[in-house]
């Protein structure tokens, strides 16, 4: 019997597995499958590719909506990640000194962005900006995407203060160090793996963000999903290949970063709490 139980777990992880790598591809090869195609020297998406050619890489260079398109992009994913980490890092500091019942009121408050559907908000923030003159400019893509990037700072950073031992800070107060120094040369570098994470995440999340951009951004604002879109429907040719192969690529270089950062957060964590005391 013991025998028989060892074989079928073991049929069963098998089967798990094999579930798993095919739902990986079942996601993974619709994206990976026009990568090749930027390369093609032809304009039609189709395989097999009649010669290899860098041609429509060299046409998204020379183009100046794209290249206007990359410039906003970077412009709103930089301005965005400044300003939300910035927030969103305060809020995690002060809900982590709340009590349980009001830090969740106001955890599901802040990450509500996460929740709602993206075309409520987009459609609720084109009503409130207009009037402010918020509406066709970069200032107001800029803004919305830091709404939607707080929730991320604040989860990120949440998860990494808990392990945070907050009789560090008093060490520092009773040595002489005011608060803003205290958080400066102690808790900063203990959650600086984490900062950066959620930095990372907000970037990310700014730069692939499509529905609000659509909603606010005029024709001279437009980013690169925007623009990407807009290729689609007007003029399709492989430069939106290339494009796409680069966005892919960038997004999948961020998000190897976040895992690394996240598991330097993890054993900074262990190495915390093998380091602690015991308490008596």
């Amino acid at each position: 019997m013991p025998g028989i139980h060892s074989r079928s777990e073991r049929v069963a992880r098998g089967v798990g597995r094999l579930l798993c790598v095919l739902g990986l591809l079942f996601l993974v090869v619709p994206i990976v499958i026009v990568m090749p195609l930027s390369f093609s020297g032809d304009s039609l998406f189709s395989y097999p590719m009649h010669g290899v050619s860098l041609r429509w890489y060299e046409a998204l260079v020379q183009s100046d909506a794209w290249r206007r398109a990359l410039r906003n992009s970077l412009i709103v994913g930089l301005g965005t990640t400044l300003i939300a980490t910035a927030l969103g890092t305060v809020a995690a500091v002060g809900l982590s000194r709340m009590r349980p019942r009001w830090r969740a009121l106001l955890v599901g408050v802040l990450i509500s962005p996460m929740i709602v559907p993206g075309v409520v908000i987009a459609l609720g923030l084109f009503l409130f900006y207009s009037p402010l003159g918020l509406a066709g400019n970069l200032t107001g893509i800029v803004a919305a995407h830091t709404i939607l990037g707080i929730p991320f700072v604040v989860i990120t950073l949440s998860a990494a203060l808990l392990s945070f031992d907050t009789n560090l800070m008093r060490a520092a107060a009773n040595l002489g160090a005011a608060p803003f120094t205290a958080h400066r040369r102690v808790m900063l570098p203990l959650i600086l793996p984490a900062l950066v994470a959620s930095a990372l995440f907000v970037f990310v999340t700014s730069f692939d963000e499509f529905i609000v951009a659509s909603f606010l951004a005029g024709p001279e604002q437009y980013t690169l999903p925007l623009q990407m879109w807009s290729g689609v429907h007007d003029d399709v040719n492989p430069t939106i290949l290339a494009a796409a192969t680069l966005f892919v690529l960038t997004s999948v270089l961020l998000l190897v970063a976040v895992e690394v950062l996240r598991r330097r957060t993890e054993r900074l964590a262990g190495g915390e709490r093998i380091a602690r005391p015991p308490a008596r």
